[in-house]
């Protein structure tokens, strides 16, 4: 028997869960775990091939593969410290700017801690060690997961007929003023709906976005006065105004435009780093519609995409709590 018929067997299976599932409801983050375990399996369906025609030359790719392990762990520390520093310099020294910092940090000193644990041998640090790593590796293969996911769910396009086009709210500058990360959404929003007039369609346009604290209107209205600005008429433009969470700004919206339209189809618009857990909660309060994303600055996506892993890590606590709580038990087990 060929050596590489089973992995090929197991990715085409797991590839197939993957359709099966991305076709009925794409908006479901189980889908970035079967398409992170076909790759994985084609990926050793064409070990197992290479090592039939040159078992030396396998070797050299499986020794390089797990060389490239160590290094992009050191790779990323630096990259995820040198963009702290940058989100420092730009955005401030708000909680949410310190998360690639803190990340950067935390690998640096995840791989001192190792080290020291190593030399000194002693059981019971050896049992915390094994169960700080456990759980690293158990999120790290998660976020692999959610990312994969999330560059794949983000680039595809719907072909469908619209008839509204949400784009959700993300504060004010100033209290009054659209920021640059809004205006993205607000501009995608805006190509969208010139798309669908080209083709002959008049969908409307929701701008989601209560008042939050410090602002002075809100949100959604300061989005009207924005995209009316810029040539939209305002009678295509529906303002949400109530709502002061992503979770609120779906329900809501999805509200009015079922007041409208019983069987609507509508397109929601965010950042790109947003785009994955938008489409979670779209799923969850029942929007009728896919999720887009705006393009972000590339220094703020870092932070932004493991403020929105972590938040995913919340929405699931329970399943994870366990997770991490029986590789804390299995390293105390080893251990004695």
């Amino acid at each position: 028997m060929n050596p590489a018929l089973l992995p090929l067997a197991a990715a085409v299976f797991c590839f197939g869960v993957f359709l099966v599932s991305f076709l009925l409801e794409r908006r479901r983050l189980r889908n970035g775990f079967y398409l992170f375990f076909a790759l994985a399996f084609l990926g050793l369906t064409l070990i197992a091939l290479l090592a039939s025609i040159s078992p030396e030359a396998a070797a050299i790719v499986a020794v390089g593969l797990l060389a490239l392990i160590p290094l992009t762990i050191v790779v990323l520390a630096v990259f995820l410290i040198g963009n702290g520093v940058t989100m420092l310099r730009r955005e401030g020294r708000r909680p949410a700017n310190l998360l690639s910092l803190a990340a950067g940090v935390g690998i640096v000193a995840l791989i001192a801690f190792d080290f020291v644990v190593g030399q000194l041998g002693w059981a019971p640090l050896e049992a915390v060690r094994d169960s700080i790593d456990g759980i690293v590796a158990y999120l790290s293969f998660l976020f692999v997961c959610f990312l994969l996911y999330s560059l794949v769910y983000g680039r595809i396009r719907g072909r469908r007929a619209l008839d509204f086009v949400v784009v959700l709210g993300s504060g004010l500058l100033g209290g009054k003023n659209v920021p640059p990360l809004l205006a993205g959404r607000l501009e995608r929003g805006r190509r969208v709906l010139a798309a669908e007039d080209r083709k002959g369609r008049s969908p409307l346009l929701v701008t989601s976005g209560g008042q939050g604290p410090g602002e002075e209107l809100p949100e959604s209205h300061a989005m009207a006065d924005y995209l009316v600005g810029r040539g939209v008429p305002r009678e295509r433009i529906v303002r949400e105004d109530r709502s002061r969470t992503t979770r609120e700004n779906l329900a809501f919206s999805a509200a009015l435009m079922r007041e409208r339209n019983p069987h609507y189809r509508c397109v929601v618009v965010t950042n790109n780093f947003h785009v994955l857990r938008a489409a979670l909660l779209a799923r969850k309060v029942k929007v009728n519609g896919q999720v887009i994303g705006a393009p972000t600055a590339w220094y703020f996506w870092p932070s932004a995409t493991l403020r929105e892993f972590a938040a995913i890590l919340v929405d699931h606590r329970v399943l994870n709590g366990i997770i991490c709580a029986a590789i804390v038990a299995a390293s105390v087990l080893k251990a004695v």
